[in-house]
């Protein structure tokens, strides 16, 4: 079996923010945040690996460790706080589940009148 090496990669998991409502213009793009929390774990791992053999290294690895820890803390309080500002998040599940089934309905009706219009000549 070959051994597996853990590769840094670029995913950057995404937020989609913004009005989901129909009276927002369609050509205003709702705004995307980007996390990038998997690279710092990354980071963290590799220097928690790293086994320096005198003590002032392994000292320098603590501190740059313990820096990495607060930088990943402080992008997960950013996360929360985005998540917190997601529209639709302050909806129980069962609400969700309504003003969704309620959006359906309404596409269906207006596809319907799509079709029905489109074939009447004016």
């Amino acid at each position: 079996m070959e051994s597996m090496q853990l590769d840094q990669t670029d995913v950057k998991p995404q937020l989609q923010t913004g009005n989901i409502d129909n009276s927002s213009s369609e050509t205003e793009a709702p705004k995307v945040t980007e996390l990038e929390i998997l690279p710092v774990i990354y980071e963290i791992i590799r220097s928690i690996e790293k086994d320096p053999v005198d003590n002032a290294a392994k000292q320098k690895e603590s501190q740059d460790c313990s820096q990495k820890v607060l930088e990943l803390q402080k992008r997960l309080d950013s996360a929360r706080i985005t998540i917190r500002q997601l529209p639709g998040i302050d909806y129980s599940k069962e609400e969700q589940l309504r003003r969704l089934e309620s959006l359906r309905k309404q596409l269906a009706l207006k596809q319907q009148l799509i079709k029905k219009y489109k074939n009447v000549q004016f």
